[in-house]
């Protein structure tokens, strides 16, 4: 006879490469998922992954992992899961920045300890740019990898993140391979994108450099006096050619500036936001200007833009913010409601439900 004291069953088992906060673990886990463990070289990520995840953080390099240390997380639970997402600025459309950077290598990092670990599952997101990058030999070595490593079903899609709930344009690669099931087809969850409003309408007005008493994270970054009056004179949806000539940047003051009209930009009410960046939470840095408050969007509604809980933890209590170090979290994150749709999918895959479809 069974226990009725016992614990329930896990399901599954994941662990989790370059996890950074957690999002991709967080959604996984919200899909029914259990998370084993998270690695990532940025030890300060510690906090906010073990706090919403129920998991253990291990700041280390991935490029320095065994198999036989990933192998330990795993007890034989179903589907056992190597999840990840290298790092995508080697990728990047802007990737004369980083021409010399190396970590366009983790890739390969990946494929190599997937195929050592032999997970039931690997999923993988980043940049649609991977598919092209070096003449599409990086990824090709990827899903090369996997299938001389015995992954029989292999499947990848760009897809656009406001098909999946997140309210906001964002196009990602997402690659999921079985060793023995076969995969149901990533299919959008919603008919209709979230808007900016659905997000983020219900957080208290803050002012530019103000800190909410009750939120760290929901805290404005400062404007200038000349950026006050620019994103005053700013409307939604708009662009810098909306201001009276002496606001604008001499730049754009020339003939030859009327390149990157997203800059200096506010968003929508009923609109999907923008791509998150590491640099979200700045006016100048795009279209982040709140829709009708005069400041650029909080650290928490960007993370509320990725789908993030509102009581996603980041820090811990009385720790001061730092908008670069949680932007950077923030922006590079996969979308936890993204990583929700494809944990439904393996799911589905393992257990043979229909459990990934549209709703509305």
């Amino acid at each position: 006879m069974k226990n009725m004291n016992e614990e329930p069953r896990a399901i599954g088992e994941v662990v989790d490469l370059f996890c950074g906060v957690g999002a991709l673990s967080h959604g996984l886990l919200r899909a029914g998922l259990t998370i084993q463990a998270g690695y990532d070289v940025d030890r300060n990520c510690k906090y906010a992954y073990e706090k919403n995840n129920n998991a253990t953080f291990y700041a280390r390099d991935v490029a320095k992992l065994t198999a036989q240390e990933l192998q330990g997380h795993f007890s034989g639970a179903v589907p056992s899961v190597l999840a990840g997402c290298a790092p995508c600025q080697p990728f990047s459309t802007y990737k004369h920045r980083y021409e010399a950077d190396p970590r366009w290598e983790l890739v390969a990092v990946f494929a190599r300890l997937a195929a050592e670990v032999k997970s039931d599952f690997v999923t993988m997101e980043n940049v649609p740019a991977l598919l092209k990058y070096k003449d599409g030999t990086v990824f090709a070595g990827f899903v090369g990898t996997l299938k001389a490593a015995g992954y029989e079903h292999i499947q990848w899609n760009v897809v656009r993140c406001e098909e999946f709930g997140v309210p906001q344009k964002r196009r990602r690669l997402v690659l999921i391979a079985s060793r023995e099931r076969q995969l149901p087809e990533l299919k959008p969850t919603h008919d209709q994108p979230l808007s900016v409003r659905d997000a983020i309408r219900s957080l208290p007005e803050i002012e530019a450099g103000e800190v909410h008493p009750r939120d760290p994270l929901h805290s404005a970054a400062s404007l200038s006096e000349k950026n006050l009056e620019r994103i005053k004179s700013s409307k939604p949806g708009g662009t810098w050619r909306d201001w009276p000539f002496e606001l604008r940047a001499k730049c754009h003051q020339r003939a030859s500036g009327g390149t990157y009209p997203g800059v200096y930009a506010r968003m929508e009410w009923d609109q999907p936001s923008p791509t998150m960046t590491t640099q979200c939470y700045g006016f100048g840095n795009g279209r982040f200007g709140h829709p009708d408050q005069d400041r650029a969007i909080s650290l928490r509604e960007a993370a509320l833009l990725q789908t993030f809980p509102q009581d996603y933890a980041f820090l811990p209590p009385g720790q001061k913010v730092s908008f670069s170090e949680v932007g950077r979290w923030i922006g590079n994150a996969v979308p936890v409601s993204l990583a929700e749709a494809i944990g439904a999918l393996i799911l589905s895959s393992e257990h043979g439900d229909d459990v990934v479809g549209r709703c509305t």
